[in-house]
């Protein structure tokens, strides 16, 4: 992962400032429903921010919105400082500075690839930005070749370098790797931030994929439904999700209903206990309480009597990821290789000790209660 600048050295001024922001589209095949909702959100200068979540949770809008091929209902997007879009200011996306790499590359068919990665530049503006572009992206001898004469990882690369070349301080990317091969993929997703780096350039990435996001990112937005849910730094992400949902989405993990029992909560699968003093009011609230058990929280064992039965895995290469049914709930579990059920495999679960667990609402750390017993 990319190290950010530290902040103590970075500009006051956030490259990327959205605030108080509402969108919906209108029209006869839209739902009339809120597709962004009161986003509240800074880019750093020379930050690379990956915008995550599940298909249709408003990722793509909201790049479209700060590249200006969407207005906002409400609030305001500056970029380097400057009000581009909001009640008494609006900005084409040709006035913004922005570059922007496509999922489809959209690249000219007709150009070769010289031509496209100069695309962008102004009328006079020196060309030597692109040259450095492509020998940077691997590229050079490339240059009298068209799109469809290229491979999928040289047209990504080519998309970035027409992005990047008339020296833009801001590069939009919506989902770019999702159309390559895997071994491309994760080689392009490596390079990525050095490559904005060299550029002295900041990214916002749109993906769906965690791994993908926290992997490259500097910090990982987590949307759902047109909401923010939190925006933080990969390690924060995992060691404190905001919600139940960005534990959920972003570590895979498990949502077991829960109910405070003197000091204790009881699960179905067993007894948890605050790491520490159970907070005044702790049962108190309107939401359902639920447990955020990651997949490495739970243990099993074959038995024909029990009320689970395993209907999936993955072979993972160092590793199980098995799917177990289990009192109405799907739950994911990462096994060592020993490990060995098969589908429809009866068993038993048990909570691990010494795994980490969460209630929301409210982030409360648990753990295994010691001196309950924990097998279902």
């Amino acid at each position: 992962m990319r190290i950010a600048q530290p902040s103590s050295e970075l500009p006051l001024r956030p490259q990327v400032e959205l605030s108080g922001l509402w969108h919906r589209y209108r029209g006869p095949a839209s739902s009339g429903d809120w597709t962004l909702r009161a986003i509240d959100f800074q880019l750093r200068p020379g930050e690379l921010v990956g915008l995550l979540g599940p298909s249709g949770c408003g990722k793509t809008t909201l790049l479209r919105l700060i590249a200006g091929f969407e207005r906002p209902d409400r609030g305001v997007v500056r970029i380097g400082g400057q009000e581009v879009a909001g009640p008494q200011r609006w900005l084409p996306p040709e006035r913004r500075g922005v570059g922007m790499v496509f999922q489809d590359y959209a690249l000219f068919p007709h150009l070769d690839a010289w031509r496209n990665a100069c695309f962008g530049l102004r009328r006079g503006q020196d060309s030597s930005r692109a040259a450095w572009l492509l020998e940077l992206l691997g590229l050079k001898g490339l240059e009298q070749r068209y799109p469809h004469e290229l491979s999928g990882g040289q047209r990504q690369r080519l998309a970035l370098a027409r992005a990047l070349a008339p020296g833009s301080a801001l590069v939009l990317l919506d989902e770019p790797f999702s159309n390559l091969d895997v071994e491309v993929r994760l080689r392009l997703r490596a390079e990525l931030p050095g490559v904005l780096a060299r550029c002295g350039a900041s990214g916002l990435i749109v993906t769906h994929d965690p791994e993908e996001a926290l992997a490259i990112c500097d910090r990982v937005a987590v949307l759902e439904a047109g909401r923010l849910h939190q925006c933080a730094s990969p390690q924060e992400l995992v060691n404190c999700p905001a919600s139940a949902f960005v534990g959920r989405f972003v570590l895979q993990g498990n949502l077991l209903p829960a109910a405070w029992q003197g000091q204790r909560l009881r699960t179905p699968l067993g007894w948890l206990e605050p790491e520490g003093a159970q907070p005044d009011g702790a049962d108190v609230g309107e939401e359902p309480l639920q447990v955020l058990l990651s997949p490495q929280g739970l243990e099993l064992f074959p038995d024909e009597a029990a009320e689970a039965w395993v209907v999936g895995r993955e072979f993972l290469g160092r590793e199980w990821l098995y799917q177990v049914q289990c009192d109405g709930l799907r739950l994911r579990l990462r096994l060592p290789l020993s490990a060995d059920y098969a589908r429809g495999q009866r068993c038993r679960l048990r909570l691990r000790g010494g795994e980490p667990a969460r209630l929301f609402p409210g982030g409360l750390p648990l753990r295994a209660a010691s001196d309950v017993p924990q097998v279902l």
